[in-house]
């Protein structure tokens, strides 16, 4: 897998060291009504989803050359790619989303979400918890100030067949983390690229050295001779904790068929490991659809190096088509196999791109800078409408203008889609109350 930067340098191997919008129009109306029928005695949130696989775009894609191009704009404002047609008439993609534009009748596209945090440390956090950061961020800091939706999804649907209730590939979000709800709800992430021959999941194969019995065996020896002093107390910070946690998960998964099945990509068909793409993201969301039908109710796809700056035009003419077609193909594929209602598909980033392109000492880079105002996110599955475009950006593509919704509003949504009640309070390790999400007003359109 590539190298892949954001703008201060993040890369992989820097993550794997770390474990505003207002209501306007119909939305409004909709959206109280929403809250009003959710206020009586029984309602609430009724599970649409069972799963939800998340594809995080980090470093902030660009809006106009995906899903909210600007052909009536300036030339400054609407780029070098040209446009095509949607299954929707007069919904209108860039030119390298050809089967996304053509399938857009199976999922919804979201162009009214906008936020206050340009930057990729406070974007990511308000984006990936539905929280905006207590303090100003720096871009390239990882933050935690609110478990992540990954977490809260493995502590409220989690299962116990043997396989950890949310992964992350190939790495973790800088704030895709459990904070207080504690290490049992970190993600469990797959580093390696299944696209290649020799792919392999850590701690999912017994070493050759042991036979299963004798590893049982010294599981066994082990909780005899371990008398480490554990305090019950998840408040206190004791390593220990973590550590048997993983250790926990870490052995089942060595003893889990489920796991072993579900990691075995080789079992599907050349054919169907071609229609997703022969490359490490195309393979991630194939394997993404087999944790899916494991029982696993949280994935995140990591797909890194949108934060494009420079050259923006260039490097998506080679990126789109493929990245179109995966998620196109993981889609269809759902729907084919009857589990796109039960599964929830979302893609996005951190925030979208500016409306001009990059200037560095006064030179234009052919780039777009980090924008807030305006961004694009698609949602599928889980009785999401297809066919639904939610919002409008103004001609320019500057900001949201339509319909605005809020990374609250967002967050809300995926919850109350998987049967999690928004408006929910969770309580750390020293009782402090803390709402699931300020705002748990979810789109209504969406609903």
């Amino acid at each position: 897998m590539p190298n892949r930067r954001n703008c201060e340098g993040t890369t992989r191997r820097d993550c794997l060291q770390f474990g505003l919008g207002a209501l306007l129009g119909t939305g409004l109306v909709d959206g109280l009504r929403v809250r009003a029928e959710a206020s009586h005695e029984g309602a609430g949130p009724k599970a649409k989803a069972t799963s939800c696989i998340l594809i995080w775009m980090d470093g902030g894609p660009t809006h106009f050359e995906t899903f909210d191009p600007k052909p009536d704009a300036p030339a400054e404002y609407r780029g070098e790619f040209t446009q095509v047609q949607t299954s929707v008439p007069g919904v209108l993609y860039s030119e390298h989303m050809v089967k996304l534009a053509a399938s857009l009748g199976d999922y919804a596209m979201i162009r009214s979400i906008r936020h206050d945090q340009g930057n990729h440390g406070a974007g990511n956090h308000y984006m990936m918890t539905g929280s905006p950061p207590r303090i100003p961020v720096g871009c390239g800091a990882f933050v935690s100030f609110h478990p992540s939706m990954g977490s809260v999804v493995a502590k409220e649907l989690g299962r116990d067949n043997g396989l950890p209730n949310y992964f992350s590939m190939p790495q973790m979000s800088r704030s895709g983390g459990p904070n207080f709800l504690g290490a049992r709800y970190a993600p469990f992430v797959v580093g390696d690229d299944p696209n290649r021959d020799k792919f392999r999941v850590r701690d999912v194969a017994i070493p050759s050295s042991l036979a299963e019995a004798r590893f049982s065996s010294r599981t066994d020896l082990r909780s005899k001779i371990d008398h480490m002093i554990r305090i019950n107390d998840e408040a206190s910070g004791d390593p220990a904790l973590a550590f048997d946690e993983y250790y926990r998960q870490g052995f089942d998964l060595v003893t889990s068929p489920d796991a072993q099945k579900a990691f075995d990509i080789s079992r599907e068909s050349e054919e169907t490991r071609t229609r997703y793409g022969r490359n490490g993201f195309g393979q991630r969301c194939l394997l993404a659809r087999r944790l899916v039908e494991a029982g696993v109710p949280f994935i995140t796809v990591y797909d890194g190096g949108w934060d494009h700056h420079s050259d923006i035009f260039g490097t998506l003419r080679k990126r789109l088509p493929d990245w179109d077609n995966s998620v196109a193909t993981l889609i269809q594929d759902l729907k084919e196999r009857g589990l796109l209602e039960s599964t929830l598909v979302v893609a996005l980033g951190e925030f979208g791109r500016t409306p001009t392109l990059s200037v560095l000492n006064g030179q234009t880079t052919a780039g777009r800078d980090h924008w807030a105002n305006a961004m694009s996110v698609l949602m599928a599955g889980g009785g999401t409408p297809g066919g639904t475009v939610v919002g409008a950006t103004d001609r320019k593509g500057h900001s949201a203008v339509e319909n605005v919704q809020s990374p609250e509003n967002f967050v809300s949504t995926i919850y109350w889609k998987l049967g999690i009640d928004p408006n929910k309070i969770l309580y750390t390790p020293q009782g402090r109350p803390a709402h699931l999400v300020s705002n748990p007003l979810p789109i209504p359109e969406l609903i």
